[in-house]
């Protein structure tokens, strides 16, 4: 082999190296994008009108979740306390905190409702019973909403750009691993622990592809 073709093949040999390495780096930098930027990008912080503590409020009731986060007569469900559930006890600012005054100058003495954000809102084309899965099933709150009763405070919400969701609906992790079941609540959660625990409906097995029973 001539001299000229041995530099001719050590310059393709470095030509491929390099186009290797730019493939490399390029890969890189696009999962660091994808799976690290692009989610603080889409997702915008908000705060909750005020502080709450969940931990505080559980130590003065006898009835856990269910004394704020009731069952109504006629089966549905309360979600969200309203203002006059919290009236009795804070018709008077209680302590110093100043989002205690808040919660009582500006919500309790003019009559106006909380404008919560809800971390659970489901899209408005989904169907979910808390009776069904409370009552009936006898799920408890931890499996969808974690140890939400033990926080003291509340998180930020975190709000997705483009859809208007809470990120607590497709979770922290964008690829969907997840280590607790109130990890994240998308559709595959749902079939997932429907199929697990045989739930029936309609004497049919609930396999992933039954839209109806949570699509009405």
């Amino acid at each position: 082999m001539s001299a000229l073709e041995e530099k001719a093949k050590e310059s393709s040999d470095n030509n491929g190296g390099f186009a290797i390495l730019f493939f490399i780096i390029g890969l890189a930098a696009s999962l660091i994008f994808g799976w690290v930027v692009f989610p603080k990008l889409l997702y915008s912080q908000k705060k909750q009108p005020f502080d709450f503590s969940h931990a505080l409020h559980n130590g003065l009731v006898d009835n856990g979740c269910q004394s704020c986060h009731f069952f109504r007569e006629d089966g549905s469900y309360a979600g969200v306390p309203k203002l006059a559930q919290c009236v009795d006890c804070h018709e008077d600012v209680q302590g110093e905190t100043e989002d205690e005054a808040v919660f009582v100058n500006e919500y309790v003495k003019p009559g106006r409702e909380v404008p919560w954000l809800v971390y659970s809102r489901q899209p408005d084309c989904v169907f979910f019973s808390h009776a069904a899965h409370v009552k009936s099933g006898g799920m408890d709150c931890k499996t969808c909403h974690g140890p939400i009763g033990e926080s003291e405070s509340l998180k930020p919400y975190e709000e997705n750009r483009i859809t208007g969701y809470s990120r607590d609906i497709w979770g922290k992790n964008i690829a969907g691993f997840k280590s607790h079941t109130w990890d994240r609540m998308k559709m595959d959660d749902c079939s997932e622990c429907h199929v697990k625990n045989g739930v029936r409906q309609n004497s049919v097995q609930t396999e992933k592809g039954a839209c109806f029973v949570c699509h009405k």
